[in-house]
């Protein structure tokens, strides 16, 4: 169970676990399920929450990410109010607007930024389990790309030199901080189902 009502971000997720022999679903199957209150000060925390509470209204294994932009020249911020960064009623293009307002008067070369994403293993009776993956890159000061979602329109990957938001989907998996953190998740996937068949096994 994807802990998350987000589409675009579930559809990411979904396509790097692909491989492994589960059956991946989310929370926007459920549309009485209210949206996970973030409550947490960290990624970390906020993670964890999704995650458990998706396992516990579900019964099912449930994997939770955050996901945080931390602007150098913010200190840090959005961060963990990365999706809130514009308000209560906050859209992509509202955060992606006030972010490039409040970055008009940083000069290139201090424009430094960073993706991070935490993700959240949470199973029935069992400890929850976290991995997390980075990248960094540079806030554009301008809107670049049609592609992608969130803040990815502003963001620059020197390496790729190309916005987020102008790579294609398996691009971004490829590199990206959730793309990173989901490799580490499936990975950590296959130990727990191997360990769960083996525990099968032996009953």
């Amino acid at each position: 169970m994807l802990a998350t009502h987000n589409r675009d971000k579930g559809r990411e997720i979904a396509q790097l676990l692909s491989d492994l022999p589960i059956t991946v679903r989310g929370l926007w199957e459920w549309p009485a399920h209210r949206a996970i209150d973030e409550t947490g000060r960290t990624l970390d925390e906020n993670a964890r929450l999704k995650a458990e509470e998706a396992c516990a209204y579900t019964g099912s294994w449930a994997l939770a990410d955050d996901t945080g932009l931390l602007v150098n020249a913010l200190g840090g911020a959005p961060g963990v109010w990365s999706a809130r960064y514009s308000g209560p009623e906050a859209t992509y293009a509202s955060n992606r607007q006030k972010l490039l307002d409040d970055m008009k008067s940083v000069p290139a070369g201090e424009r430094g930024a960073r993706f991070e994403t935490v993700i959240a293993i949470a199973r029935p009776g069992e400890e929850t389990l976290t991995v997390a993956g980075r990248v960094e890159g540079e806030i554009l000061t301008i809107e670049k790309g049609a592609g992608g979602f969130g803040y990815d329109a502003v963001f620059y990957h020197p390496p790729s030199r190309r916005s987020f938001a102008e790579l294609s989907l398996a691009e971004k998996n490829a590199i990206s901080h959730r793309g990173r953190a989901v490799n580490l998740a499936r990975s950590l996937l296959v130990k727990l189902l191997n360990t769960s068949r083996e525990g099968c096994a032996g009953r």
